[in-house]
């Protein structure tokens, strides 16, 4: 069995408490949200701090994530130069479509956001950066997880999958039918099965080993996503997708 470092999983607990909702914790908060003594906290935000990785606000005498924390963050985020390269044929989708954006990576099982560029339409889904959300029932998840190596999609299928909605596929066989159609039509759809009332469409990404390395999609409100326009969208989203992959040194035909 691995032996897991105490100190070190403590302080990456203290990091990731913080969160957009609680942006500033106190040594009492942590400690009690942790279950740690008092000045255990002290310590491990004394340590962290003098690494950069949280700061102390003198006013509140309360801590928050330091630049350090967000230059880590963002070299992970970035899965080296994705984001730079994708961030032209992101915003480009986002003009041609009116629509939000996004761009997603896998990570352990889910889809991590690591790029958004916002629309200014009036009504608009939740999502931030940083933020994971499931293969099975996202556009950006199915993109990924159609290309994944069929062992690891069998894997994935034996899990518990969670319904969100009434539109959620969680039985295994019509979500592998799905995941055919999609390496067949190069685009995912979610019709209201993360959220109801959002739909999304989203294709893969391809580097120069003609893996998929991540996922471009549009995402809004049901009543603006409507079954006339979600074709002129779904050619947006493809095009964005095979100029992103030429650029990462692949093709959308891979």
């Amino acid at each position: 069995m691995t032996r897991v470092l105490r100190s070190v999983n403590n302080a990456l607990a203290v990091l990731e408490s913080f969160s957009v909702e609680r942006p500033e914790l106190g040594v009492t908060e942590l400690s009690q949200a942790l279950g740690l003594g008092k000045s255990t906290v002290h310590r491990l935000l004394t340590s962290l701090a003098a690494r950069g990785y949280v700061r102390k606000n003198p006013q509140t005498e309360r801590y928050c994530l330091g630049f350090k924390a967000f230059e880590v963050g963002s070299l992970a985020a970035g899965r080296g130069a994705i984001r730079e390269i994708v961030a032209p044929f992101l915003r480009s989708l986002m003009l041609a479509s009116k629509e939000t954006v996004h761009l997603g990576v896998l990570d352990e099982g889910d889809v991590v956001y690591i790029d958004k560029i916002e629309s200014d339409q009036p009504l608009q889904m939740y999502s931030r950066i940083g933020r994971r959300a499931p293969l099975h029932c996202t556009a950006l998840g199915k993109a990924l997880l159609a290309w994944e190596p069929k062992e690891s999609v069998e894997r994935f299928l034996r899990r518990r999958l969670r319904a969100y909605t009434p539109s959620t596929r969680t039985d295994p066989d019509l979500l592998r039918q799905e995941l055919a159609k999609i390496r067949a039509s190069r685009h995912a759809l979610d019709e209201e099965e993360f959220a109801v009332g959002l739909k999304c469409v989203a294709a893969p990404l391809f580097d120069h080993t003609r893996r998929a390395v991540a996922s471009l999609g549009i995402a809004g409100p049901a009543v603006r996503l409507s079954d006339e326009r979600l074709p002129r969208l779904t050619s947006l989203v493809r095009e964005a997708a095979g100029g992103a992959s030429r650029a990462l040194g692949g093709d959308l035909n891979s």
